[in-house]
């Protein structure tokens, strides 16, 4: 962010303070380490208190400080060098100048804001993200201006104050210290000094990920990892609120064991691939509906007799009650050879249609071949006194068994450690923690409608089950935040540290003289500032069309 009180400074008349070249009539308000500044279009809140912590610190280690922005100098340059590599591109692309490909477009946009557009299409944020952004956002800028702090402390330059300031309707930060003491030192310590912040951001960046990756091996003790996926939410207007609460481990779907929330997600898109590819093949029964990709049950043959009768209302026919309709079909043949035929081609089935209580059924041993897997390894699970009935709904719908564990009670959760798979004749099917439900209707939007974690609580606390989702919230926000901060910063643009970088690579690196460079200068941060802009602007475009 802006980190030079002394930019401003040169530009608007000498002087200690920021607050001598503002707007008229300013209220200030000062105490001993403390102070305000507010005007129409400006307020911003200085701390002075750590000015000789942070300075005995940078003096005590200076020679390691040094080395450290060194390094810091070198990733700096090498990502404003980049960046601007790509503000190019960008400009190339507006212009026409050559054919746009949405992976680079993406990929480059990615690059200058720390984000891609089709990651925050339909963009929608909560309370509760607001806040973890508000964390994310102060601790970036902290380690952002602490960056700049060291850097001139280790350099044996004063710190005067940090602040913290609105302008219009925009935030930032920024350290002040002498710029005239600066100006005094060689190119490359200046060098050091401004790309302290950048380099602090990319390596706030590389400290998140890091910290994401062991999260599971640093709270072992008290979690576990990736056995089994535990609700932390479910939607008031999700279509599993009545059967999931917060707590409850989700075993499996479809027979298959689920260990994560990426497998959650991932079981769910092979489901809708799966249900999307059968339907131009679907089997209807008149008055029904489809068949269920060849989902089946072995169903006894005396529960098939014991069944409920059709009924026909309004000459529509129904099953009674809360029962399920059911429609017998071969093991092995995908062909439904009955006789009689529909007007679209499709065979009608009406004397092999049963109606029975799907809570019943699910507890049968699976038959057919729509299933993801089939546990004995054969489509044609059925004994001869059982026959393979599949439930009929509309066609495009999604019949899938979820199979969850009970929630925070010690006998449920010591299941849950002892169980890596869900079996029709364990212990944990039989058990009053377990229960199995079918959902039947859009699997994308079901799966989208609870919030899993992958970590469960070694004891039943409620509170503690939420830690590591809020840890992991906090990291990949302050990820995101910062990789943005230090892109943003490594921009050729007004009122950033690449407008510092810059200039002093100009000084630094070239031969021109201070007329030409101040010349060059204005030129690649008005060029780098309309060209973020544009950028920018399409970017909003995007996410409010999308």
């Amino acid at each position: 962010m802006m980190e030079m009180e002394g930019r401003r400074v040169r530009r608007f008349g000498r002087g200690r303070t920021r607050s001598q070249a503002r707007s008229p009539l300013p209220l200030r308000i000062t105490t001993t380490n403390l102070s305000n500044t507010i005007s129409c279009w400006f307020c911003d809140y200085k701390i002075s208190a750590l000015n000789e912590p942070l300075f005995r610190f940078g003096r005590r280690h200076a020679r390691s400080l040094r080395v450290w922005f060194s390094i810091g100098t070198g990733f700096s340059l090498t990502a404003l060098l980049a960046v601007t590599l790509i503000l190019l591109w960008e400009l190339g692309k507006a212009l026409h100048l050559f054919r746009q490909k949405t992976e680079l477009e993406n990929l480059s946009t990615a690059l200058l804001f720390g984000f891609s557009p089709s990651s925050v299409s339909g963009l929608s944020i909560s309370l509760a993200d607001a806040g973890y952004l508000l964390i994310s956002t102060l601790i970036s800028v902290s380690v952002h201006e602490l960056g700049h702090a060291l850097a001139a402390a280790s350099e044996g330059i004063q710190m005067e104050y940090i602040a913290i300031f609105i302008a219009v309707l925009f935030p930032g930060a920024l350290v002040a210290f002498n710029y005239e003491l600066l100006q005094a030192f060689s190119q490359f310590t200046m060098l050091r000094v401004y790309c302290a912040g950048i380099w602090h951001n990319a390596v706030c960046c590389a400290g998140c990920g890091l910290v994401l990756f062991l999260l599971p091996l640093i709270l072992f003790p008290f979690y576990m990892h990736s056995e089994s996926p535990m609700v932390l939410d479910v939607s008031s207007t999700s279509p599993l609120f009545k059967y999931l609460s917060p707590g409850d481990l989700i075993m499996s779907l479809d027979g298959v064991h689920i260990h994560n929330a990426e497998e959650w997600m991932e079981m769910t898109v092979l489901i809708d691939n799966v249900t999307r590819q059968i339907t131009d093949h679907t089997e209807y029964v008149e008055g029904f509906g489809a068949v269920n990709g060849r989902k089946g049950y072995c169903v006894p043959n005396f529960m098939i007799e014991d069944g409920q009768k059709i009924q026909s209302v309004d000459n529509q026919s129904a099953c009674p009650n809360d029962l399920t309709a059911f429609v017998t079909i071969p093991c092995l043949d995908t062909r439904m050879s009955d006789s009689g035929n529909s007007k679209n081609g499709h065979p009608k089935r009406r004397q092999s249609t049963h109606c029975m209580n799907a809570q019943d059924i699910v507890k049968l041993y699976k038959c057919g071949d729509g299933w993801t897997t089939i546990t004995n390894g054969s489509s044609c699970t059925c004994s001869l006194d059982e026959s393979c009935l599949s439930p009929l709904q509309m066609p495009g719908l999604s019949w899938v068994e979820i199979s969850y564990l009970g929630s925070f009670t010690p006998e449920c959760l010591q299941l849950g450690r002892n169980s890596f798979s869900v079996s029709k004749t364990s212990d944990l099917i039989n058990s009053k923690c377990v229960g199995t439900f079918v959902f039947v209707g859009d699997v994308m939007s079901m799966a989208h409608s609870v919030r899993l974690t992958a970590y469960q609580p070694r004891w039943a606390f409620h509170f503690g089950a939420y830690l590591p989702n809020v840890l992991e919230r906090i990291l990949t926000y302050t990820f995101h935040v910062s990789l943005t901060l230090a892109l943003l910063n490594s921009l050729p643009v007004y009122f950033l540290d690449g407008e510092s970088l810059l200039e002093v690579t100009l000084c630094h690196f070239t031969l021109l003289s201070p007329r030409k460079r101040e010349k060059v200068l204005q030129v690649c941060l008005l060029g780098g500032t309309l060209i973020s802009i544009l950028v920018f602007m399409r970017i909003l475009f995007s996410l409010f069309n999308a």
